[in-house]
This record gives C-alpha cells, structure tokens and sequence, in this order.
C-alpha cells in the first residue's frame, strides 16, 4: 500500500518543542514526511529552544522577520508555503503544527482540494481549527520515554513512557457519541466492526483519540464502558483476529 507523501509545516511561537520526537513518531504514522519546515522570527529568544531541536529532526527553519508588533506574520508565510506546496502536487496532505486558530481558513482549502489535514496542538486550540481538520491530535498525550541514567549500564535505561491524567473524563457525551456510532454501523444482526467504528468516530469528532481517555487503544475503552458484547473472529488462516462489537 502507497504512503502518504505528508507535509509538516511547524508554527514554532504556538507550540513547545519539548515533544517534537514524539510529535514526528505520531506523524510517521500517518505518512512520509518529505517537507518540514518551521515557521517563525529566530531573533527571538522566545523560540530559541527550537534550535536546539531543528537539525536532529531534519526540520528547515524559515525566518519571518516580525514588521508589525503584536502581529504573528510567521502564520502569513506558513499560509503561503502551503499554498504553494498544494499546488506542486507533490504531496498528499498536511500536517499543521499549531495552536492557533488562525490556521482554519487554511485546514479548510486544503481539504477542499483533496489534501488530509493532520492538526497538532495544544488542549488550548480554538474548537474551529480542530473541526477543521480531518483528525487532530493534542500534544499533550504524547509522553516521551524517560532516561534514567545507570552508574552500572554503559548506556542510559529507557523506562515506559510517563503516565499521567487523561486529558478528559469519560461522559454521558462521549458514552453517547459511541453507542450512536455503532448503531449506524451495525449489520443485520447488530456486530459492528471495530475498525469502522472507530474511523466513523473520527468523521464525527476530528480530536476523538483513546489516549485523551488514558487508553493506548479503542477496544480497552469500549470495554470499560461496558456496554456492549465483543467478539473477536478469525480472519482466514492468519493469526488476526478481529473485533466485532454488539449493543448489550
């Protein structure tokens, strides 16, 4: 199956940089990213953490001098590279890293021309941009592994990535949000495959992710609310199983 050919366009005064590892690790999921370009004014000392950052990850930084105070002209050169990178046709979709909404207008034309757009920000990120988007993920689920280092190891241990409380609460909402989406999905007889389901899911709600819940994945959240039967089915004579879910 072809990879998508992606590219990640970086608005560096609205998001850390502490996360980008795992930032690129959860965009390679997606795709290929063949153009990475970071937007911002570098003679700045609030982006200079990025530096730092930029050439490990094979990141070209592109200055946009500030001309005006209190306006972000760096969104004005993220918003023209990208036009210009629609239009050379050599991409699939884009990946925009930013917590600002003023990318909505954007994330809209790219989808009109046939682009995926992956969002990626912060919990703060105005409601628009998400929607705006085909899927949007919040940085903040994505943990790095910690590095411990050892006084008798030759090289530092790597303990599992951090923990820490889920970004929202599982409610009546969301409950209602999956027993509603299986339903339309349902057969004849009231299985729902989970894969679809969750993709279904996603068309409904852009920043819907099993880890914003503290699950790494769909089905242990669909056990925990415990409302439907699950069956896992032999596919052929491979050891994959899959999942099919009934409204108890």
């Amino acid at each position: 199956m072809k990879e998508d050919k992606l590219a990640v366009l970086i608005d560096a005064d609205n998001v850390p940089y502490a996360n980008i590892k795992e930032m690129l690790e959860e965009i390679a999921k997606n795709g290929t990213p063949t153009i990475k370009r970071i937007y911002a004014d570098w003679t700045k000392q609030t982006v200079s953490g990025w530096k730092g950052v930029l050439l490990e990850n094979a990141i070209t930084p592109i200055q946009q001098y500030s001309y005006t105070t209190g306006k972000n002209s760096s969104d004005s050169a993220l918003i023209i590279d990208a036009m210009d990178i629609l239009y050379s046709e050599k991409v699939d979709g884009f990946c925009i890293v930013s917590s600002d909404s003023d990318f909505t207008r954007l994330a809209i034309r790219l989808r009109e021309a046939g682009m995926k757009v992956y969002g990626f920000g912060e919990k703060k990120t105005p409601q628009p941009f998400i929607t705006a988007c085909n899927k949007f993920i919040y940085i903040e689920i994505l943990k790095p592994e910690v590095v411990v280092p050892s006084e008798q190891a030759t090289a530092p241990i790597l303990h599992p990535k951090v923990e820490s409380t889920p970004l929202n609460k599982i409610d009546k909402a969301l409950i209602r949000l999956i027993v509603e989406s299986a339903e339309n999905l349902a057969d004849e007889s009231g299985w729902t495959f989970l894969g679809d389901l969750g993709n279904f899911i996603l068309k409904k709600k852009t920043d819907f992710d099993p880890r914003n819940y503290g699950f790494s994945k769909l089905l242990p959240l669909i056990k925990s609310i415990d409302q439907f039967e699950i069956d896992e089915r032999s596919a052929g004579t491979s050891n994959i199983r899959h999942i099919y879910l009934k409204k108890k």
